[in-house]
């Protein structure tokens, strides 16, 4: 039996109109659909400037030239193409959930598979890279849409398993993937250490973050009563807790405030951050939640 695909054609054809957008500048980098500051070869015209030695002879405005017997260089604007990396949480604790819903790992995968889509569309390249202890082996994605099936095949077969270590993955990431470029991190952002240290230090060394938390209703708010036996999905950990509405409410309140912790520092390094419990359908996650958090994602009308 065939299994159903990750991404549904009708919610493909409703991508094309969307563009990932990124906040920065990145110099050195050409190509792509995002402006620069930074002026040279591109389509859009910026300004003209004094021809010097050894500039190309293609780029001057030899109308200018005709009329002032001056030579100017005409320049236009860069568009960066800067380098996408998309961090897939594929630890044991993004199996939590199930029917109707599945779990948080095949709703991320999902997100993911439809992030990498929107970039394939616009002739962006992305690299899905997932994490648990340490950095699995990723797939890179480019070339356009028609490259759309092996990302597809690469997510369906990814399981979660073991444990996060935030900080061992960003070190590796970091020694992995020298040049910077915009980070989406999709995970649920629980581990026994402290996720905001390893994403300081990520956006340290020039990564623009985007981050995505992902969690299970359960997770924020818990419908259970009573004396309640929780296990850690990574760890195998017990924890025996006595539930009532005054419990529930701390426990939704300390949620929060890690989830405002996250926001918070997006925010402070320039980036964005999204919420999205998986009860959010998959196309309203894309173009509403994601598109406003910091214009992630932009609405095109060019033609695809």
């Amino acid at each position: 039996m065939q299994s159903a695909p990750l991404i549904e054609r009708e919610l493909l054809e409703k991508l094309e109109r969307l563009t990932i957008h990124w906040q920065k500048s990145f110099r050195g980098l050409v190509g792509g659909h995002n402006r620069s500051r930074y002026a040279g070869p591109g389509q859009e015209f910026l300004d003209h400037r004094h021809f010097h030695q050894g500039d190309d002879l293609r780029a001057v405005n030899w109308r200018a030239y005709m009329r002032l017997e001056k030579l100017f260089l005409k320049m236009f604007q860069v568009e960066p193409r800067t380098p996408i990396r998309l961090l897939l949480d594929a630890s044991a604790s993004m199996s939590i959930g199930g029917a109707p819903r599945g779990t948080k790992f095949d709703y991320a995968r999902r997100l993911a598979a439809a992030l990498v889509y929107v970039g394939l569309v616009r002739h962006d390249t992305i690299v899905v890279q997932p994490f648990r202890d340490n950095l699995p082996d990723s797939i890179k994605a480019g070339g356009g849409r028609h490259r759309f099936g092996p990302v597809t095949d690469y997510l369906s077969a990814l399981a979660c398993e073991g444990r996060t270590r935030s900080f061992d993955v960003v070190r590796q990431f970091l020694s992995e993937y020298r040049q910077s470029g915009l980070a989406i991190v999709i995970s649920d952002f629980l581990d026994d250490e402290d996720w905001l240290r390893p994403l300081q230090f990520l956006a340290d060394f020039g990564h623009e973050l985007m981050l995505v938390q992902v969690w299970d209703e359960d997770e924020r708010s818990p419908r259970w009563e009573g004396d309640v036996d929780l296990e850690d999905a990574e760890t195998g950990a017990h924890l025996q807790i006595a539930l009532d509405d005054m419990a529930r409410q701390a426990y939704t309140e300390s949620f929060d405030r890690h989830s405002e912790s996250l926001e918070k520092l997006a925010l402070r390094y320039g980036g964005r951050y999204a919420g999205l419990p998986t009860s959010t359908p998959l196309e309203e996650a894309i173009f509403f939640s994601v598109d406003q958090a910091g214009a992630a994602i932009e609405r095109s009308t060019r033609g695809a």
